[in-house]
């Protein structure tokens, strides 16, 4: 099963660390949107698309990718992304926690979607973030991806191999 993540990573390289697991577990190939040709998709069973989050959203150069991906059919994909400071991330409401991550991958799930992708499963967790003013405190999520965060990572890539 030849498989590729396409990954957009460079603040703290957060999404960079869980892409570096699941490469490792499902021996995947990690390239940048920018090193990637949309028509070279085809040769490869199980596609990942992840990034840092911004406002809301997968950034800006994944989002884009995406548009320019030519359509298809019977190809599976699944996303990832870390973040910042998702809504109610501090409430330990795991309902709304999850929630706030669907709304976090959905922009980018809808343009794969629409292009014919099969999205298999989504993967995200905390980054540290000293965007604007969390700069001034040392930012949130300090240390974030953590340990328990990678095993999450390498349990989900894992479970993307028993499917």
């Amino acid at each position: 099963m030849k498989t590729l993540l396409v990954l957009f990573s460079y603040h703290h390289h957060n999404t960079e660390k869980v892409a570096n697991v699941f490469a490792k577990a499902l021996d995947a190939q990690i390239k940048t949107p920018q090193q990637t040709n949309p028509q070279e998709l085809q040769e490869y069973s199980i596609l990942g698309f992840g990034s840092g989050i911004d406002s809301g959203k997968h950034y800006m150069p994944l989002l884009e990718f995406a548009d320019a991906l030519p359509g298809i059919t019977d190809k599976k994909a699944f996303i990832f992304s870390t973040f910042g400071a998702p809504f109610n991330l501090l409430s330990r409401d795991k309902e709304k926690y999850d929630e706030a991550i669907i709304k976090n991958h959905l922009a980018l799930k809808k343009k794969l979607q629409l292009k014919g992708y099969e999205i298999i499963g989504e993967f995200s967790c905390a980054g540290h973030n000293t965007n604007s003013f969390l700069k001034l405190f040392g930012g949130i999520n300090k240390g974030r991806p953590n340990a328990e965060d990678l095993k999450n990572a390498e349990e989900f890539a894992q479970n993307l191999l028993k499917q």
